[in-house]
């Protein structure tokens, strides 16, 4: 271990990222073991096609992406990384060129410190020694989308609200997007139409968890 990383321990102690157990980087065997895991980590919508996401959002993941998300636990990417890398190796490896993000609003950025799947984005690339891109920019403000009741409203509520940036990039490129959780797909979807309209070849979606496993 290099002697950054040693600093960083002794600063922010590594737990893993569902039960807390400090001294683990990433997520604990424990977890491993009893984690709501996907049958399949396919998931279809409409607009989106295939979307991979290898837990079920529902207890210890809820809670974790709760934290994650609202308060304050960045920590937690390590161990979403390290998932949701090891689950695209095996199931689109070598169909995507890029990696990028669905971004928060500047506000919620503010108010958190930090952009949440920013962060999840670097995990996962950091096990492929990569990085993800900015390809999108998200133009305004919206309510959360879990505060919406209804697949039209959260579908209006998404709607125009992102744009491309580094088109060049974009055109004619296979891009991964990845996202936190899967719930109706709106967000997604939206973001593959944009990204699509700017000229991407193909557009493939990752999460970390859905909510439509039963």
């Amino acid at each position: 271990m290099s002697l950054k990383n040693l600093l960083l321990d002794l600063l922010f102690p590594p737990k893993c990222a569902f039960c807390g157990e400090h001294g683990v980087h990433g997520v604990c065997a424990e977890c491993e073991k009893k984690l709501p895991w996907c049958d399949t980590p396919y998931h279809e919508r409409t607009g989106i096609g295939k979307c991979l996401a290898p837990l079920r959002y529902e207890g210890a993941v809820r809670e974790s992406l709760l934290r994650f998300k609202f308060r304050g636990g960045r920590g937690n990417a390590e161990g979403y990384g390290n998932i949701l890398a090891q689950c695209v190796a095996e199931h689109f490896g070598g169909e995507f060129d890029l990696v990028t993000y669905v971004p928060v609003s500047e506000k919620r950025r503010r108010e958190r410190g930090y952009d949440q799947t920013l962060l999840l984005a670097r995990e996962t690339c950091r096990a492929w020694d990569a990085a993800p891109v900015t390809l999108l920019r998200k133009t305004r403000h919206t309510p959360a989308q879990s505060t919406l009741k209804t697949p039209e409203e959260r579908k209006a509520n998404v709607l125009g609200v992102y744009e491309a940036v580094g088109a060049e990039q974009i055109a004619g490129a296979r891009i991964l997007l990845i996202d936190d959780i899967l719930t109706t797909g709106a967000t997604l979807r939206e973001c593959v139409r944009v990204l699509k309209e700017a000229g991407a070849e193909r557009v493939l979606c990752a999460t970390l968890a859905a909510s439509d496993e039963k």
